[in-house]
């Protein structure tokens, strides 16, 4: 590992992008210029400009024999399927257009896509003058309602990986997955394994008002969020970006990595709710619902529980990180362990 590169990330050179564009497409495009993109921790991301004006993106996977966490198997793949899905059956969300999705028995999976315009979020705030990104945001409430109205054909992920006809059963064997994945990789967890799954089960018939298996893209974090100024110079979400891991289930799970560290039932007003709220219609949850947010304490739990587990796996060993996730990930588990036992759920 070079730096502070995850394992899973490859190091790709020049050659290496012109060898992928050539096995995307007939006749071999010409490449004009590439450069590496940061921000990401799970694949290679190239930016690419061709002799002909055309701007793509690389992604490349990780290499066959890097070990990954359970959920992470074949997410190139299900990267592609997520963008065949959005662009046939929820073209209002803008992710970038699926160009070519390879495979090589040797080299692992590889996407190409169009590249969207704009920057991502966290970029755009490091501006000397940071632009008010509200409208932005909005738009991202609105991307995730016409998301959430496209439905699987049942819960969890697809691929093999972990799912369910019922939502609690998915969202059990989720959290399994990661539980296993801490036993993998000897990851010291703040609450007990068997505590973590007593609290999912004891919350399985709250699980279980989830009828619906919506669509997810679940990784709405503000790296994944593209905008740029619009003619009359407002903030507008121009892409969303890395669904690579999507799965289907409850809508209210989508409300946690857009309000990251956050809690979406104490800022209703947020943009990005504001906008949610406005496209859902009569879809929208209500945030004021005590269920909603016994749900969304659960899917908090599972994030902070996920980011704690992949530190091994990605090669992050900085201690405030992983106090900070603790810290977290013991406050929603007391919450949930008090609700829960008050509520007789």
């Amino acid at each position: 590992m070079d730096g502070d590169r995850s394992p899973t990330q490859r190091t790709l050179t020049r050659d290496d992008v012109e060898r992928y564009l050539a096995a995307s497409f007939d006749p071999a495009p010409h490449l004009l210029d590439c450069t590496p993109l940061t921000g990401g921790g799970f694949a290679a991301v190239w930016s690419v400009e061709l002799a002909d004006g055309r701007a793509m993106v690389l992604k490349v996977g990780p290499p066959p024999q890097v070990p990954l966490l359970r959920y992470e198997r074949g997410m190139i793949a299900a990267e592609a399927r997520y963008l065949r899905l959005v662009a046939a059956q929820a073209p209002q969300a803008p992710v970038p257009a699926l160009l070519h999705h390879g495979v090589d028995p040797a080299g692992g999976d590889w996407l190409v896509v169009d590249r969207l315009p704009g920057r991502n979020l966290p970029a755009l705030a490091d501006c000397a003058e940071p632009p008010d990104d509200s409208a932005a945001r909005r738009d991202l409430g609105a991307a995730y309602a016409a998301l959430h109205r496209v439905t699987g054909d049942r819960f969890g992920y697809d691929g093999g990986r972990a799912g369910a006809a019922t939502w609690s059963a998915a969202f059990a064997a989720i959290v399994d997955d990661l539980l296993a994945d801490a036993v993998d990789w000897s990851v010291p967890l703040p609450v007990p394994a068997g505590e973590i799954r007593s609290l999912v089960a004891r919350h399985a018939g709250l699980l279980d008002t989830v009828r619906r298996p919506a669509l997810l893209h679940w990784d709405g974090w503000d790296g994944n969020v593209l905008a740029a100024a619009d003619s009359g110079g407002v903030l507008r979400m121009t892409g969303l970006v890395d669904g690579e891991r999507f799965l289907y289930g409850d809508p209210v799970m989508d409300l946690v990595s857009p309000l990251l560290f956050r809690r979406a039932e104490q800022e209703p007003e947020h943009p990005f709710l504001q906008g949610y709220r406005a496209a859902a219609g009569d879809a929208a949850v209500d945030l004021t619902d005590e269920a909603v947010r016994r749900r969304l304490g659960l899917y908090r739990l599972h994030l902070y529980l996920l980011m704690l587990v992949e530190m091994p796996s990605r090669h992050m060993s900085d201690p405030g990180r992983s106090e900070f996730l603790t810290d977290l990930l013991v406050q929603e588990a007391v919450r949930l362990g008090r609700g829960s036992r008050r509520a007789g759920w």
